[in-house]
């Protein structure tokens, strides 16, 4: 629905981590060439790197049967949905401004298309961030996990039936709840044969809840981080985007969701389709709040969903989010390789490249379990014994052995962060020195701090200083100060994105590299990238209003509330829901299935409601266009729409 388009992309963003409401513009802002200390810097890594034995891309290849015939997968607009040929900018040996892990890790990466992995079970890779794999039946297709958008996931359904069985799919398993497995499935899917019972949807318990609950309250905010996390903004090239260590790039077009009509409860469960068993594992609050892993016994094939990959994963992820459980994360594959690891001949994934023969399955299984188990420990310990989270972090290096593994390498998640939020876990925010308990704000103690320095030209004394020397952190650090202290301070402008483009280029986890180098392009263009407005969220029709309702409430500003009480029903017509709405003390309160005698209520489906109390409607408009039915006064509903503040998703980061 239009009248809420413009407060839906913030949300829907969230969700997926970066939007499919727009291509990434062209490059407006130039980068820098690598310092002689990031060379020098690049040089040590290339030195820590693990042997090469050609595995991975003999697994990343293997079984290749074809691609899409053209380079780029387009939406029926004409635009692009994926360009394959995105990443052919990396051919040869790492350049000066990328990390050389991680350029290894884009080139094995770069393996695109359909693949065999075993006998009727198949996988297309790289035309999305994510991969979709497929189980053949007497009758058709199971579907594992239908990519971003439906342009991919029909382009990568067609490639299928082209060079392997034109069938029909029979099932849908989503393995947990993050938008790039599941938001490409009306590309491959009919809603309507869904209904009608033709087509099964599997997901693990509680996946509509948890779904909803991690894109709702923060969703604005993990929006515009995420733009920083997968470096939607920048360029792809060696001194811009170099992938996103989890894939290349995420694909752009038409989002959908259709909920399960199956959810799997227990561990060890089995379902049959069309005579194909499949067992699961339920794995939640690892690396998704809802996630199972599952077992084909008849091919032999495990399916890790999302709990193990080809790099050490998030405990937390950047973009923001509640903090993963990394004990109860190295148990799942504890258990996994108890249950099936010994009997698996090939492994696959939702992400990167499968694993073939058993004692490959089950060196990775136990090098993944080790790394997560390790982390969580090794912090755990530093931290009883008084070790502070940055501390921790400094500190803490992955066994050699586990460092020579390719497969938890950091290209994605680090230790660094990962060790920081096994302390947020379990501690909070809080590290426990008195200093840190009420800090100055970051302007007023910038402020304090370049006054300390002696003024503007001593801090960029000492800003050059440690630029010239490399120390790329530091010099950071301290412009960071000088643009909050004051925003037009042009050297210490400069310095900020140097040392944040420096920073980038010597990162081996993407993420880093792509949060470095976003933050160099906002300071050098002096504002926030933002993508257009959109249509309606995939998710609206999903969502409950009760879920809405959580978020009005934290959009209220007191200082325009005051004293105000007021109270006010509202009736969702599509679905009966009630909820009784009331304001006092400047605190919002909504409660389902409530109401409140005497009180106006505003009765209209869903989208109508929102648009009114989102103030993208007026209210007296939706009433005379017989959209909406109010029995009583209005005055309470437009004074609440007048006190509420919409979220952005273009606030300020590198700057106040």
């Amino acid at each position: 629905m239009p009248i809420l388009s413009r407060w839906l992309v913030p949300l829907s963003i969230a969700l997926s981590a970066v939007p499919a409401v727009a291509q990434r513009p062209p490059a407006a802002v130039t980068a820098g060439e690598a310092t002689a200390a990031t060379r020098a810097a690049l040089a040590r890594a290339a030195q820590d790197l693990p042997a090469e034995d050609g595995q991975d891309f003999e697994f990343a290849q293997r079984g290749f049967i074809a691609t899409w015939p053209e380079p780029v997968i387009r939406q029926a607009n004409g635009k692009p949905s994926f360009d394959l040929a995105g990443n052919d900018f990396i051919e040869g040996p790492a350049p000066d401004t990328v990390n050389p892990a991680l350029w290894r890790q884009n080139r094995v990466l770069r393996n695109e298309g359909l693949y065999r992995l075993a006998p009727g079970l198949y996988q297309v890779r790289n035309f999305d961030n994510s991969n979709v794999s497929f189980v053949e039946t007497p009758r058709g297709w199971i579907v594992i996990d239908p990519l971003t958008v439906a342009e991919v996931a029909r382009a990568a359904f067609a490639l299928l039936k082209k060079h392997v069985a034109d069938k029909p799919v029979v099932a849908v398993l989503y393995t947990h709840t993050h938008t790039d497995h599941f938001a490409g499935v009306a590309g491959i899917v009919d809603p309507a044969d869904v209904a009608a019972g033709k087509i099964q949807i599997i997901a693990p318990k509680g996946f509509v809840e948890e779904v909803v609950s991690e894109w709702m309250i923060a969703g604005p905010a993990m929006g515009r981080r995420a733009f920083y996390q997968f470096g939607y903004f920048l360029p792809r090239g060696p001194r811009g985007h170099a992938g996103m260590g989890m894939g290349t790039a995420i694909a752009a077009g038409t989002q959908g969701f259709i909920p399960p009509t199956l959810e799997i409860e227990r561990t060890g469960q089995s379902v049959t389709i069309d005579g194909v068993e499949i067992v699961f594992q339920m794995t939640p609050g690892a690396e998704a709040p809802a996630e199972f892993n599952f077992w084909i016994p008849s091919l032999k094939a495990l399916c890790t969903a999302e709990t193990t990959t080809s790099s050490l994963h998030n405990v937390q992820t950047l973009r923001g989010a509640k903090v993963r459980d990394a004990k109860a994360w190295a148990g799942y594959l504890t258990e996994t390789q108890r249950l099936w690891g010994n009997q698996a001949d090939v492994l696959f994934t939702s992400h990167h490249w499968p694993r073939f023969g058993n004692p490959a399955i089950q060196t990775y299984l136990g090098h993944q379990r080790d790394a997560y188990k390790y982390i969580h420990d090794q912090s755990v310990r530093r931290m009883n014994l008084g070790q502070t989270p940055a501390e921790i972090a400094e500190g803490l290096k992955l066994p050699a052995a586990l460092r020579a593994d390719w497969s938890t390498r950091e290209f994605y998640g680090t230790v660094s962060h990962n060790a920081k939020a096994v302390y947020d876990r379990y501690m909070g925010w809080y590290d426990g020195v008195p200093a840190n308990l009420n800090p100055w704000p970051a302007v007023e103690k910038a402020k304090l701090l370049v006054g300390a320095l002696g003024g503007k030209k001593a801090l960029h004394k000492q800003i050059g200083s440690a630029y010239a020397a490399g120390n790329y952190r530091w010099s950071a650090d301290l412009a960071q100060n000088g643009v909050f202290a004051d925003p037009t301070d042009a050297p210490a402008r400069k310095w900020l994105a140097d040392s944040y483009e420096q920073l980038g280029y010597q990162a081996e986890s993407a993420i880093w590299r792509n949060i470095y180098l976003t933050g160099a392009r906002e300071v050098r263009q002096g504002h926030a990238d933002t993508v257009p407005e959109s249509g309606p969220s995939y998710l609206l029709a999903a969502t409950p209003l009760g879920d809405f309702l959580s978020l009005l409430e934290t959009t209220l500003v007191p200082e325009k509330a005051g004293t105000t009480a007021l109270a006010f029903n509202l009736v969702d017509t599509a679905s009966g829901n009630r909820f009784a709405v009331s304001l006092a003390n400047a605190v919002l309160v909504s409660e389902a299935g409530e109401t409140l005698p005497g009180a106006p209520t505003l009765s209209a489906p869903k989208p109508v409601l929102l648009g009114i109390l989102f103030g993208k409607v007026p209210l007296a408009a939706m009433v005379a266009a017989k959209q909406a039915k109010l029995e009583g006064d209005a005055a309470p509903i437009n004074q609440l729409v007048g006190m509420l503040e919409q979220p952005k998703l273009d606030f300020a980061i590198v700057e106040p």
